[in-house]
């Protein structure tokens, strides 16, 4: 058959076409092959289940806790091991179940305006009439459950405000430097039953809770740390960041799903978006958690000497117990016997005035919780404030050398806040540390593929098939 003189000049512009392009990929698969080989992430031998042989990201959180002295392979062993079956023990003991909180105050700075979407908003105060014979009475501690019945029938909002002058026994009253609340002054406390109250999503939302964040945030520490910040005032906005991740954890972790069915469960993707796609805030989350566990364990011994005596004494030394065990325990003092550093904190000549100040940003956060806008809300936020407050007390206010005739005093509300205030961030940790590996993998499948830069032999795939 004769060809068109036409047709064969085609057929030769096409050959070569696609001898240049068979060249073309070979030379892109030959430098994919390079790049991987020169990369120490990036293996293109891995197995084949890998997608599109690309290695994943390298663990985010291993390696030390910045700041601190213990890694994130060490936190997480020693908090499911020993911390938090302890903890979880320790905070549903009588004298750790009930905190006296001023729950009534005038916000300082602005006029609250902030109402509740839900009424698990509120902290119910039954009526006089509507309580148990074992509250009036301070020596009958057993509380029955089905008796915590408040006006809206709902038990788990019952406050228990019996004051047990037994309790104080042993305990000094003296104000905290780093916080706005007299403690002092019994005026208007109430006493909540913590197990009753707990924290979890309650519908404040709005205005109202966006500004007490963002007062916090832009008026006593930087929002966003920059090399320009000393180290103390870095570690303020660590530990604010981190109680706040911690609080946005558990309002994750038990949140309303369905209203109308009253619904509870995890809203992982309000996990996701508030905490976990910042990989900073999980880290400082880390990081309040070990601050807060070096508080602990420095006040070791006046810990273990306290008197915690509530008129149960089958209970009391249990709760005894649980604290030694707790303050004393061989792994925990193998693994990490100095969870964080304070020594090398407000050194030089401006070190008393710097603390200073920062103790003055501290009191107006602590001051703050008087303005927010939801009952159960302030009840958390006071408590893990003065818990914060009280672990900076024990390592910035009595500091061996500089301080040396002076004692560590704590009173009986610090105490509660303090340990309680380790739980929530013990109860935070293990969440995130269970939750994060399988929620982080939905959730970017679902934002976003991986992107090109990511795996070169996807890049350079993509580009042959736009050819």
């Amino acid at each position: 058959m004769v060809k068109l003189e036409g047709e064969t000049k085609n057929i030769s512009h096409n050959k070569r076409w696609n001898l240049i392009f068979g060249a073309l990929i070979a030379v892109l698969i030959a430098v994919a092959f390079a790049y991987a080989s020169n990369s120490p992430n990036l293996s293109l031998f891995r197995s084949i289940h890998k997608s599109c042989f690309c290695a994943k990201d390298k663990d985010k959180y291993s390696g030390v806790v910045e700041d601190c002295c213990c890694d994130y392979e060490t936190v997480n062993h020693i908090n499911e091991q020993v911390l938090h079956p302890s903890l979880q023990e320790l905070v549903k003991t009588s004298f750790f179940r009930y905190f006296k909180v001023k729950l009534w105050c005038d916000c300082p700075f602005w006029p609250e305006d902030g109402m509740c979407r839900l009424r698990d908003c509120s902290v119910c105060e039954c009526p006089e009439g509507e309580f148990p014979e074992s509250f009036k009475n301070p020596l009958r501690r057993s509380l029955s459950s089905d008796d915590l019945v408040c006006q809206e029938g709902k038990p788990q909002a019952a406050v228990d405000r019996t004051v047990d002058s037994k309790a104080f026994r042993g305990w000094t009253v003296t104000d905290n430097p780093w916080t706005s609340d007299d403690e002092t002054d019994n005026a208007d406390m109430t006493y909540v039953n913590l197990q009753l109250n707990p924290e979890r999503y309650t519908g404040y939302i709005g205005p109202s809770a966006r500004r007490i964040w963002d007062a916090v945030y832009s008026e006593n520490c930087p929002k966003y740390p920059s090399e320009e910040l000393c180290q103390e005032e870095k570690i303020l906005y660590k530990l604010i960041s981190g109680l706040h991740s911690s609080i946005s954890v558990h309002i994750a972790a038990d949140y309303l799903l369905d209203e109308a069915t009253n619904t509870w469960g995890e809203n992982l993707t309000l996990l996701y978006d508030r905490v976990l796609r910042y990989p900073d805030r999980v880290r400082n989350l880390y990081f309040t958690f070990l601050f807060v566990l070096r508080a602990v364990t420095k006040a070791a011994d006046y810990l273990e000497q306290a008197e915690y005596e509530t008129g149960n004494p089958t209970e009391d030394l249990k709760t005894q117990s649980i604290m030694k065990q707790l303050l004393y325990n061989p792994k925990l003092q193998a693994a990490c016997p100095l969870p964080f550093d304070e020594a090398k904190l407000w050194k030089g000549q401006s070190g008393p005035e710097l603390k200073q100040r920062i103790q003055g940003q501290f009191r107006n956060i602590s001051a703050l919780m008087d303005c927010v806008g939801c009952e159960k809300c302030r009840l958390w936020g006071k408590l893990q404030v003065l818990g914060l407050g009280t672990a900076l007390k024990i390592l910035f206010s009595v500091n061996g050398e500089e301080h040396s005739g002076q004692t560590l005093q704590l009173q009986r509300n610090e105490v509660i806040a303090l340990m309680n205030l380790l739980n929530r961030l013990s109860e935070s940790v293990t969440f995130v540390h269970e939750k994060e590996p399988s929620v982080e993998t939905i959730m970017e499948g679902h934002i976003s593929s991986p992107t090109a830069s990511s795996c070169p032999l996807r890049r350079i795939l993509a580009s042959i098939v736009k050819t």
